[in-house]
């Protein structure tokens, strides 16, 4: 006779799961309610995805339970809450852009709304996890959303982007499935924890079988983070979205995707496994030089700002490669700094759309900032401000970010990338400052009538000036920040 399992439902630790099932809870809610009552006003929706990110945001602040949740998959660590936080907030900040004055397409469905809260969900589960299963759920779930709403913006290149954005992540869903099998059949384990210790303990025995499953992991990883040669959906996907989409996506899924690989290569780099080791340290060269070389000749502020951003992750994944809990630091106060910047970056363009293409050929070509001083200084005061924060012009905050990580690259002892990432800061200055000279510097075109911050109400006006203040008043907080984001490392033994 079969035994009965029993099960301790304390042992389940079930409050793990709480800022997930709000999230779901969340866009079920929305779903019903349309099912009920039809062509409510987007408001609603926007408010009540908004009091869901804050209930789930209170549910990680206030978490005090055990680390390990729901069958040991459940892993809420200080890494794990710390980007469940950047992750929220980023994504309260970014619905309230669908507050726009101007009527945008997507935001007449209530199924944008639920969508969007599904896709929160798969990345909080992504980042609170250390068993391959269920991260490569998350991902999916966050990526499937994702591609929707992306669809969703109905325009020309939205269809267009939607479907490169989701042929290129079924391929990388396959290869981070392929890895996980490889690691499945070298371990007997999909736990983080429990394939390191096999193979630390088999001395990476079946060699050539572990790298090709580093190359798959980072292969599905790469996708996410836009990796270079894993970038090339970047900027048409950025392109074909709403400006304030390519925002989230520049930000959200690639702290999730930093947080996995930071698990995942954690393995190799604490055993000072030198072709990993060299693996990623190409990878990061790469991936910082390559779209900055690109990002010199654009001539779409849109598509320049997709490619800096893939060299802002190579940027970042260096701190994966040093390993160091310094680096992790640096990571995290690197990439909460760059949320702000980015989003704000992203928000102008938002704001600055207009429904005609005045003559031009793309929706933010450089010609359209010219002279913009002259018609509106606020507008043209506050993209200088962001662009000089993303070229690392001190004060202003990821100055302080890329000093904190190169700083934590030449104590790890890597002087050489250090340098190149000096060297790359450089460079992206020239593109940043390119935008710049037009805003400020430029005439007018004699047939240019368009108004900048012309659909921007008041909850888009609190988004771009969160966003300004904390740019240029960093230097106040970034001791605060570094001890918050401490404490949380330190809880996680990294």
């Amino acid at each position: 006779m079969i035994e009965p399992i029993s099960v301790d439902i304390a042992a389940l630790n079930l409050p793990s799961l709480v800022p997930m099932l709000i999230a779901i809870a969340g866009g079920l809610l929305i779903i019903c309610i349309d099912l009920i009552t039809k062509n409510l006003h987007k408001s609603l929706y926007v408010m009540l995805t908004i009091l869901v990110l804050l209930i789930s945001l209170g549910s990680v602040v206030g978490y005090s339970g055990a680390t390990r949740g729901f069958f040991d998959v459940m892993l809420m660590d200080g890494i794990s809450l710390l980007a469940q936080i950047i992750i929220l907030v980023a994504s309260g900040l970014f619905i309230l852009l669908a507050l726009s004055q101007k009527r945008f397409h997507e935001y007449r469905y209530p199924e944008y709304f639920a969508l969007f809260l599904f896709m929160v969900a798969g990345f909080q589960f992504m980042v609170a996890s250390d068993n391959l299963i269920l991260i490569f759920v998350g991902l999916e779930t966050a990526s499937m959303s994702l591609y929707a709403l992306i669809a969703m913006h109905n325009r020309d290149k939205s269809t267009e982007a939607a479907i490169k954005y989701f042929t290129m992540g079924a391929l990388a869903a396959a290869f981070f499935a392929f890895g996980i099998m490889i690691f499945y059949a070298l371990t007997g384990s999909v736990e983080l924890g429990y394939i390191s210790q096999s193979l630390v303990a088999s001395d990476f025995a079946n060699y050539p079988f572990v790298l090709l499953g580093v190359v798959f992991i980072l292969g599905g990883l790469g996708f996410k983070l836009s990796l270079v040669p894993f970038h090339t959906w970047a900027p048409d996907v950025y392109e074909g979205s709403s400006s304030a989409m390519a925002g989230y996506m520049s930000v959200v899924p690639k702290i999730a995707a930093f947080v996995v690989a930071l698990r995942f290569f954690e393995i190799f780099v604490s055993v000072n496994n030198q072709w990993v080791e060299f693996v990623l340290y190409i990878t990061v060269v790469i991936t910082m030089t390559l779209p900055n070389m690109v990002a010199l000749v654009q001539t779409d502020v849109k598509r320049m700002l997709a490619y800096s951003s893939v060299s802002h992750a190579g940027f970042v994944m260096a701190a994966i490669l040093v390993g160091t809990t310094q680096a992790t630091e640096g990571l995290f106060l690197y990439w909460i700094l760059f949320t702000f910047t980015n989003l704000g970056a992203f928000a102008m363009l938002w704001v600055n759309r207009t429904k005609t293409d005045h003559g031009f050929q793309s929706d933010h070509p450089f010609e359209k900032f010219s002279g913009m001083i002259k018609r509106s200084p606020i507008a043209a005061s506050l993209m200088g401000l962001f662009l000089l924060s993303l070229a690392g012009i001190p004060p202003f905050s990821l100055f302080w970010g890329k000093m904190y990580l190169i700083g934590a690259t030449v104590n790890g002892g890597y002087i050489l990338l250090a340098l190149i990432m000096a060297l790359n800061s450089a460079i992206a200055a020239y593109y940043y400052l390119k935008l710049i000279v037009y805003m400020f510097l430029k005439e007018p075109r004699e047939d240019d009538r368009m108004e900048f911050m012309g659909n921007a109400n008041n909850p888009l006006k609190t988004v771009i000036g969160i966003s300004a203040i904390i740019t240029v008043t960093s230097i106040l907080y970034i001791d605060p920040l570094l001890n918050m984001i401490s404490t949380y490392v330190q809880m996680s033994g990294f």
